[in-house]
């Protein structure tokens, strides 16, 4: 039986926990039906996390709690900004259903990296959006078990590791494509 370990893919399912007002309250889960999958050691997943699942086999349970710090850090409150609400148009239309209160918007930074957004609030002339990962200042207490790992596919792998390939391409892509995938 394989025990996690660097390019296994892992499936797992968890409950995820954050400190609610009285007591734990349940963020998110990852089912039997709709289980968690990821390719273990290559940064996919918080490197906490990964080091509490490290050694584990098919039939494992776990139930560890990463501090916020070793997960999405502390809550920034400059991290809270108003945006001029004319870049959120398209063809100069506002959508007032994608820019909503509570909408997850992607961004991209001055340097042309994707940020993700929470909408705050839509003003008049500005649109409030939250920059902090939605778990920032959380503690995350997960609770699961391990489905199964297994060594991953060298396609699996390839897609993984140069997502510009998409995975359509091969080890042995030869059609001159230009993704770098048979390199």
């Amino acid at each position: 039986m394989s025990a996690i370990a660097a390019k296994k893919m892992v499936t797992a399912t968890y409950d995820l926990y954050v400190d609610g007002e009285n007591e734990e309250e349940l963020m998110e889960q990852a089912t039997e039906q709709q289980p968690l999958v990821f390719c273990f050691g290559i940064g996919m997943m918080l490197e906490r996390f990964e080091q509490n699942l490290k050694g584990k086999k098919a039939g494992d349970k776990f139930d560890f709690v990463i501090d916020h710090s070793e997960a999405y850090g502390e809550y920034d409150d400059e991290s809270v900004v108003d945006l001029p609400k004319n870049i959120f148009e398209v063809d100069g239309k506002f959508d007032n259903e994608m820019i909503a209160e509570g909408s997850f918007v992607p961004l991209m930074d001055s340097e042309g990296n994707r940020v993700s957004a929470t909408v705050v609030k839509v003003g008049d002339t500005t649109v409030t959006v939250d920059l902090n990962h939605p778990l920032a200042g959380e503690n995350l207490h997960f609770i699961g078990e391990i489905l199964e790992v297994r060594d991953a596919t060298e396609e699996e792998l390839i897609a993984i590791l140069n997502p510009s390939c998409g995975g359509g391409c091969s080890s042995d892509c030869s059609d001159g494509c230009g993704c770098g995938c048979g390199e």
